[in-house]
């Protein structure tokens, strides 16, 4: 399995509407690129009309996003340990903070 990076998909990109401007057709380009017909639909709905530079600006989003959800989701489940570790009273008051 080949892993293309964006800018690479961008190029590839580039090059497949020069050679549909041509004539020829996408499974053309795509055996020829050695991938499916449905990746190429997939990159072209994704990166159609990118730079190689928003490309790889995406890409940075995407693991940034990634790593901020993950993060989000550590900060959610130590807050709910620290719920079931401290539960409320049920009378309405707080109960007093742990001494961290």
């Amino acid at each position: 399995m080949n892993r293309r990076k964006p800018g690479q998909i961008v190029q590839l990109l580039h090059k497949a509407d020069e050679a549909l401007g041509q004539g020829k057709s996408i499974e053309d380009i795509c055996r020829e690129q050695g991938i499916s017909p449905a990746t190429y639909h997939r990159w072209k709905q994704k990166y159609g009309g990118l730079s190689v530079q928003d490309a790889r600006r995406l890409k940075e989003l995407e693991l940034e996003n990634a790593k901020w959800k993950r993060l989000l989701a550590e900060a959610m489940l130590a807050n709910d340990t620290l719920r079931e570790f401290y539960p409320k009273k049920h009378d309405g008051r707080r109960t007093a903070r742990p001494d961290w």
